[in-house]
């Protein structure tokens, strides 16, 4: 996949009734900041599993112009809150030298063949990859189109191309005046072929690309006209809602169709082996109806499932030796003869849910001939590899209209909604369009969890205080060896281990281990992905250890950096911009504390300070972040902010208060009653500074979380005297008290 030649990459032809189509390839390649090839790259295989056979649905095209000189760019990415749906004009528009205004975007149909990431592997959208992506070949595609209509233009003037110039899609012979926009060329040029290859803008001579681009997709969220998946409205379509078995494993043991079919609008009730839906005229009558319904349930071989039982069996899973991700030097022989402070701690993270603003849903029109699948989703090729597969549909009949999404953060990487949906609709009526809707408290009962983590690491310090051994096991489910198999070599799951095995600071021996265990219930990526769990705990870790040489937080890691440095750049201007050396101002009846952390993941360098501070109940308020980040080349630094913002919102949630623990096979979470999202009048003052660069792009939507639990943790510290090797913080300090 993605393997074209270079002569391959590019093609020109005409558009159906007229205008230019121009194809290129999304070439497969390693991320130039790693030294290896991203196991990021086996998550599209999941994509050729699910498919089962090669695409043939794909326009072949990814950017068309009219004769009317508008630019449409077949996106091959969904937007879900990153920004992706202005980034990746702006990488077009740049080159083609038109105006972002004249660039119009539509859903890329599923295909991984034409339009899979080049980092991911497949047509996904995830892992901050998107402009990471296409930041060459998007540019490269743009500048070539330019290329072509300029050399149509100056032929037909007679003249060199070197003549003449463009502007907002107009070429302009400068000498005389003569000007002719891109739709009077497309047709012309179309019947050109594409150049051999074409030189790209220099930083220095970028127009847009830098510049604080407003959000192309921002009016029509705002006046309503933006189509998510809860908003898809079909003639005759009808809403059902769900309940599937509280227990994983579970079945439907009994359910009173009677009283369901009695509620006013209520039209059918639909089983399956471990749920059951009621459709509806509208969701009101659905609900009403699985009310009245109240299915029971056959628990299965899970419903002895605790929370407590698993923390012990990952105890006694970890005490036993893992799979080696990373082996430097001798841990083991420097931790026993190291001459100074020797540390070690359990750190633990909980499963968490992704709790989407819009909820799960799924809308299918299933037929005998074919199926239509209204959803928005990470994984459009999984989703119709799966549709096909259950329904026995050819690809080709099985059709994936993606919408915006309205929240992602991992959850619409996974397809178990949308097979579900089709499920049932194989009990309706053929030809019947139904919404399948989640409610909120099912969407957070039969989420799929970010893995519950259970860490233990041990270091040893020198007489100067300096880390001599890094000893590092991390027992967790593999999310990669369901998602990517291919990804897991030698027993390691890259991504659990993503963040740890990549240590920036120098210590000469280092080791870091990983155990699988496998809970009962289905685990999956989450915002930050692996990085949101190792650098929580290396990061805390590490300041044990500055704590225990007796050294400032900041000077410890830097002087440990030498070798990394951006990573001690960031960490640096982190610590500049947040006024480290300074103290915090008091505030009364509250202990206040500030904490730092620094990390290098998704291609990106970036470092927090936190500022906290904890009540007389333990309460945990955090004042302000202070955010550096070097990304390199920024596309559009309101997003970059953005995203950032966002990330440091969303990571405060889940430090302070997000888990999902279980009870006799049992989610005892419901709803954002008891699930808890940070508050408006809740979030810190948030400083973002971006250090300038001209190094390739690195992803931006998930640093700002993955950096944030431990700057946090670290000011708790520093406020209190308490270190938190347990998330979320929750009441620990409140018991303490």
């Amino acid at each position: 996949m993605n393997t074209l030649p270079r002569r391959s990459f590019l093609k020109f032809g005409a558009a159906t009734g007229g205008g230019l189509l121009v194809s290129f390839a999304l070439p497969l390649r390693a991320q130039p900041d790693r030294k290896e090839k991203p196991a990021e790259a086996a998550v599209g295989q999941a994509a050729e599993k699910a498919t089962g056979e090669a695409g043939a649905l794909a326009h072949n095209a990814f950017i068309r112009i009219d004769r009317e000189g508008v630019v449409t760019l077949v996106m091959h990415k969904v937007e879900m809150g990153q920004g992706t749906y202005t980034s990746m004009p702006m990488l077009l528009a740049e080159e083609l030298e038109v105006d972002i205004t004249q660039v119009k975007l539509e859903h890329a149909p599923p295909d991984n063949e034409r339009y899979g990431d080049p980092l991911l592997g497949g047509q996904v959208t995830g892992g901050s990859t998107s402009v990471r992506g296409a930041w060459v070949p998007l540019r490269k595609a743009g500048a070539s189109a330019r290329t072509v209509l300029v050399a149509t233009a100056a032929d037909r003037w007679g003249v060199p191309a070197s003549a003449c110039t463009v502007r907002n899609g107009v070429v302009t012979h400068t000498a005389s005046g003569r000007s002719l926009h891109y739709g009077q060329l497309v047709d012309e040029a179309a019947r050109r072929p594409a150049p051999a290859d074409v030189k790209l803008k220099p930083a220095k001579d970028f127009k847009l690309i830098g510049t604080p681009v407003k959000r192309l997709d921002s009016p029509e969220k705002v006046n309503g006209r933006a189509r998510f998946g809860i908003d898809v409205r079909l003639p005759g379509m009808l809403v059902a809602t769900v309940a599937a078995s509280p227990v994983v494993g579970g079945t439907l043991k009994s359910a009173d169709e009677a009283k369901a079919l009695a509620v006013k609008g209520v039209r059918q009730v639909l089983k399956i082996d471990n749920a059951v839906a009621v459709v509806g005229d509208h969701m009101w009558a659905a609900k009403q109806g699985l009310a009245a319904l109240a299915p029971t349930w056959n628990d299965g071989p899970n419903a002895g499932f605790t929370n407590a039982k698993l923390v012990a069996d990952m105890q006694a899973a970890a005490a036993k030796p893992g799979a080696v991700a990373r082996n430097d030097g001798d841990a083991a022989q420097a931790f026993a003869q190291a001459p100074g402070r020797k540390l070690e701690a359990v750190y633990e993270l909980p499963f968490l849910a992704h709790a989407t603003m819009e909820p799960i849903n799924t809308t299918v029109v299933l037929q005998a001939d074919g199926c239509d699948v209204y959803v928005g989703t990470q994984v459009p090729t999984i989703a119709q590899g799966a549709v096909a597969k259950l329904t026995g549909l050819p690809l080709d009949k099985v059709r994936i209209h993606n919408h915006l999404i309205g929240g992602g953060f991992g959850r619409r990487l996974e397809v178990d909604s949308v097979v579900q949906a089709v499920a049932f609709a194989k009990k309706a009526k053929p030809g019947t369009p139904i919404k399948f809707v989640w409610t909120r408290e099912e969407d957070i009962q039969h989420d799929m969890f970010r893995p519950y983590y259970y860490d233990r690491l041990q270091a040893a310090l020198d007489a100067q205080g300096r880390p001599v051994s890094w000893s590092h096991r991390i027992t967790a489910s593999s999310i990669m060896a369901r998602f990517a198999p291919p990804a897991v070599k030698d027993g390691v799951d890259p991504d659990a281990v993503e963040g740890a095995k990549d240590l920036p600071y120098q210590i000469p021996n280092v080791k870091v281990d990983y155990v699988r265990h496998e809970p009962p219930v289905p685990t999956a990526f989450w915002r930050g992905v692996g990085p949101t769990h190792n650098i929580f705990v290396v990061e805390s870790f590490m300041d044990e250890l500055a704590a225990a040489a007796g050294a400032d937080p900041f000077e410890y890691r830097r002087g440990l950096l030498a070798k990394a440095p951006r990573e001690r750049r960031v960490l640096e201007l982190a610590a500049e911009k947040a006024g480290w050396k300074t103290p915090m101002k008091p505030i009364e009846g509250k202990r206040v504390g500030r904490g730092i952390s620094v990390q290098f993941a998704f291609g990106s360098y970036l470092a927090q300070v936190a500022e906290v501070a904890v009540d007389g109940e333990g309460n945990v308020q955090v004042l302000r972040v202070v955010c550096a980040v070097d990304c390199g080349q920024v596309i559009n630094p309101d997003t970059v902010r953005a995203q950032i913002e966002s990330g440091v919102n969303f990571g405060i949630t889940a430090a302070l208060w997000s888990e999902i623990t279980f009870d006799q096979g049992r989610v005892m979470q419901n709803n954002f009653t008891d699930y808890r999202m940070l508050r408006m009048n809740e979030s810190p003052t948030i400083d973002v500074h971006i250090i300038n660069s001209t190094e390739d792009p690195g992803g931006i939507g998930e640093p700002g979380t993955s950096a944030l639990a431990p700057a946090v943790t670290n000011a708790v510290f520093a406020a209190t005297g308490q270190r938190i090797r347990k998330l979320p913080i929750g009441e620990q300090l409140a018991r303490k008290a």
